[in-house]
């Protein structure tokens, strides 16, 4: 059977798995995990190659860690590896996070754990974590033989990434990054630093939570022209797969179909050529050319005296403009804005208008997008 490929993170002397496989995203049946289907998509990706499992205490609400946990109970415990993560907010005291790690190993059934992270660090998570001694107590666990290698998931600035990174000799980190969003979070700039450092890069949301799988038509068609036979989320990948110090993608494959694509990805991997590299740049600008509005986030028209978070709304109205996704810019609707933010709450007093370095039409804009989001409906 074909193999996917692996890549060595010298530093670690190991060989990992491109494609890891995220576990946050198992389809589901009743609201649960769907065991049955979830067990055999992780199955066919291990026949396959795929030796990187990433679970974390938070996913599907708390049964994902025992899910894989058993699910990997059927494999030589040396054959793959492990990675889970501490939810760095829910620790107050060292207690907590000891509490917490040996409830993970009990859920997973597992002695140790290969890839151990603070999970979602931000600049003042980050700091809470060094004044409560975390970071320390990872240390010794790491000499106790209970976590292999110790690293952390960033959502913050490149400033606060610098930071963190910085702060000591990581054995690896893990940051959001795609051809949409090089600029976004640690980025780019990012990816640099820590190759620079030596220091691996493990990959989250490479197809944008399924928006870089999903585009629309006259996007879609752009890359059918480069290849008749290649799914947009191949493309992605390969964007991302490109960076030499990428050693692990994950993707949250929530059906077959999908690990099915990433396998064919994966097998025989091959980076982008200039000439794809250039292609994926011009239609990731094509993308964000499709924006509704010129907002850049400055906050330069905040706060409103009506209370709309005027950033906000034009985000979720931008996002669902570049990307054509329907589903996804409903449930940001419902689900990721206060109605006492939302764009319905303008008084028109102009006041933001005054204040915008790029002289939208914020009032007017507004007034549409309120309308637009609000007519959406399930798909």
């Amino acid at each position: 059977m074909p193999q996917i490929t692996k890549r060595r993170m010298e530093n670690l002397d190991i060989e990992t798995s491109m494609l890891g496989f995220g576990c946050m995203r198992f389809p589901q049946k009743d609201g649960k995990i769907d065991e049955e289907l979830s067990e055999k998509m992780i199955y066919r990706a291990i026949a396959c190659g795929v030796n990187y499992i990433d679970t974390a205490y938070p996913y599907h609400g708390g049964d994902s860690e025992p899910f894989v946990g058993r699910v990997l109970g059927k494999y030589p415990r040396n054959s793959y590896f492990l990675a889970t993560k501490l939810p760095c907010w829910e620790v107050n005291s060292i207690e907590d996070a000891e509490c917490l790690f040996n409830s993970q190993l009990e859920r997973l059934n597992k002695d140790y754990v290969d890839f151990y992270l603070l999970h979602a660090l931000s600049k003042d998570r980050w700091h809470k974590m060094v004044e409560l001694g975390v970071v320390e107590y990872c240390e010794k666990l790491k000499a106790e033989g209970k976590i292999k290698y110790f690293g952390f998931s960033f959502h913050d600035s490149f400033e606060a990434f610098e930071e963190i990174i910085t702060y000591r000799k990581w054995d690896f980190c893990q940051i959001q990054l795609n051809y949409m969003d090089t600029e976004e979070q640690a980025g780019l700039k990012g990816y640099t630093l820590a190759e620079k450092l030596g220091i691996p890069i493990i990959i989250m949301e490479p197809v944008k939570g399924g928006s870089l799988a999903n585009l629309p038509d006259e996007i879609t068609s752009e890359f059918r022209k480069l290849d008749g036979n290649a799914s947009t989320a191949s493309w992605a990948m390969r964007w991302v797969g490109s960076l030499p110090n990428v050693k692990v993608i994950l993707s949250g494959m929530s059906a077959p179909e999908q690990v099915e694509d990433n396998l064919a990805t994966f097998t025989d991997f091959k980076a982008l050529s200039d000439e794809e590299h250039k292609a994926v740049t011009e239609i990731a600008q094509k993308l964000k050319a499709r924006v509704n509005n010129g907002c850049t986030g400055c906050n330069y028209c905040m706060p409103c005296p009506a209370g709309v978070n005027i950033p906000h709304n034009f985000k979720l109205w931008n996002l669902y403009g570049i990307y054509g996704n329907n589903n996804d810019a409903k449930w940001r609707w419902e689900n990721d804005i206060d109605d006492k933010q939302k764009a319905k709450n303008c008084i028109k007093c102009g006041k933001c208008e005054k204040a915008c370095p790029q002289k939208l039409s914020i009032r007017d804009d507004l007034a549409r997008l309120q309308g637009e989001l609000d007519g959406l409906e399930w798909k």
